[in-house]
């Protein structure tokens, strides 16, 4: 067998699911990549890194150094090798093995290891979901679009937060503590307009309450704002295709 045929293989069972083996790669892939997603979730547990993470290095390199194979198999079998090292597969590829090894260079970026999460975007390669982010580009299109009316809604609720916060820091500041500040009170604005609400920051007198109260129900409307930007650009892009 010949190096063009080997490579044409190689290149079958790695980029296509044409036959038996080409299927078994991407089984065996799909797992190695879910075992792998699991190291960096586990080593952010104190207790687990205590008590297992003798075992979870060593299993990281072996995932890495498979990873890394096969990196260098979609180089060497590719048909066009530049083209796919520029890709947005090749360059996601890269970065799910590079920060293992940057660690031993540098063990002071260790807490950017965690990046290694990104070969969960990998499933998509293996289930062949590409042509399913269609879909994924229509709401891009429709956010550059609608971009514009966002900034200028984004502005006016930030200039909202700010006038409310001044009034509330005028009416909660004699009394309450929580107000020391007008950007406490901006701050505090910025929570209820958007209906999060932490509960940290609480108003004591009357008409704080009150105020608040109509800051909360104007909430609502400004969550409905910006979807509603989006889908009437959704549906423009949808008519225009």
């Amino acid at each position: 067998m010949n190096k063009v045929s080997i490579k044409n293989k190689i290149y079958n069972i790695i980029f296509t699911t044409n036959g038996y083996y080409a299927k078994l790669f991407d089984v065996w892939l799909l797992i190695f990549i879910l075992l792998s997603c699991m190291l960096p979730i586990l080593e952010t547990i104190p207790n687990v890194q205590v008590r297992y993470g003798a075992i979870l290095v060593p299993l990281e390199w072996i995932f890495t150094i498979i990873f890394t194979a096969e990196y260098g198999l979609r180089i060497y079998s590719a048909k066009k090798r530049f083209k796919y090292i520029t890709s947005s597969w090749g360059i996601i590829d890269l970065l799910a093995i590079v920060p293992t090894y940057l660690a031993i260079l540098y063990p002071a970026i260790h807490l950017f290891t965690t990046i290694r999460i990104i070969r969960l975007i990998r499933i998509f390669r293996v289930f062949k979901l590409s042509k399913y982010l269609s879909g994924g580009h229509t709401m891009i299109v429709a956010l550059k679009s609608s971009r514009p009316k966002i900034i200028v809604f984004l502005l006016l609720v930030i200039l909202l937060s700010v006038v409310l916060g001044t009034i509330m820091y005028i009416i909660e500041g004699p009394y309450n503590s929580d107000f020391n500040t007008i950007p406490d009170a901006i701050y505090w604005a910025i929570v209820t307009l958007t209906t999060v609400g932490y509960g940290d920051v609480v108003p004591v007198t009357i008409l704080g309450k009150m105020i608040s109260s109509l800051i909360m129900i104007l909430g609502y409307g400004i969550i409905a704002v910006p979807t509603g930007i989006v889908s009437s650009e959704i549906t423009k892009e949808r008519i225009n295709k």
